[in-house]
């Protein structure tokens, strides 16, 4: 059952993934009022077509509107830019915001929190948690999305994800914490899964991922963990020869036989 927050997002994702109605549950997760409804209470705020549920994959995220005045500034600059030989748009130039209540506290920690909470009332086993590459860098550029000059603002997403991953480990729920590099819409099965942890991938010079193959991720980690609690970072590297990449499940298990995951000492005391 795919649980979302709008008709919106329901319809694209019946639209991406051909389900059916039945198969999605439009509910917003941050209202729900469950905390006072004990475990053999008749009382049920949540949707019926969750009960039962044995897992719970977290994949929400605040996403950053672009400013349209922003974009217009960066277009008037491309003639200077080309005369000094400088590249025609600098992007890092484009102002990012996120809508009023979408900010990254609210969605990737508060909403999170509630899903963990949600999972635990609902007596889901495993969660999968989505998160993002690169947390323990707090001048990482996507913490600045949401921030004015001066460091003012709703931004820190990375920080408020990294605050979220850690409730989580202390839940006592299974958890799988996949920490995926950059995010493409490239073909799935096309590229050899690299995992590590601690962000040392980020060392790499290409640090990207397929969304296919985070969500392959996903479903081997429902499949082979075996009951263990871990967390991870993944890319995709390119092979010679595509026929012979390795399964998700293949590479996960792997992983899992060498003890590695995150270390949550790590990081500023802020996290």
């Amino acid at each position: 059952v795919g649980l979302v927050r709008s008709e919106a997002s329901a319809k694209k994702l019946m639209a991406k993934t051909k389900c059916s109605l039945e198969e999605v549950v439009i509910t917003d997760v941050t209202h729900m009022q469950f905390e006072d409804v004990g475990d053999d209470s008749q009382q049920n705020p949540w949707p019926r077509a969750l009960d039962g549920a044995e897992a719970m994959v977290i994949c929400t995220s605040a996403v950053p509107q672009i400013s349209k005045l922003s974009v217009i500034k960066a277009m008037l600059k491309i003639p200077l830019n080309i005369l000094a030989k400088k590249k025609a748009i600098n992007f890092r130039d484009l102002v990012f915001k996120y809508k009023p209540g979408q900010y990254p506290e609210m969605v990737d920690y508060v909403g999170q929190k509630k899903q963990i909470d949600f999972a635990k009332k609902l007596g889901v086993k495993h969660v999968i948690l989505v998160s993002s590459m690169g947390v323990l860098d707090p001048n990482n550029f996507l913490n600045q999305i949401g921030k004015d000059k001066r460091g003012n603002g709703h931004g820190d997403i990375l920080i408020w994800k990294r605050k979220a991953e850690k409730y989580l480990c202390l839940s006592g729920l299974q958890y799988t914490i996949i920490h995926p590099g950059g995010l493409v819409d490239t073909e799935s099965r096309k590229m050899e899964l690299v995992l590590d942890v601690d962000d040392a991938l980020m060392r790499n010079e290409k640090k990207s991922i397929s969304r296919g193959d985070v969500a392959s991720l996903c479903i081997a980690a429902l499949t082979v963990s075996g009951g263990k609690s871990i967390s991870f970072d993944c890319i995709g590297k390119e092979v010679a020869d595509e026929n012979n990449v390795r399964s998700p499940e293949d590479v996960l298990k792997e992983f899992l036989e060498t003890g590695k995951t995150a270390d949550y000492r790590l990081g500023p005391a802020s996290y």
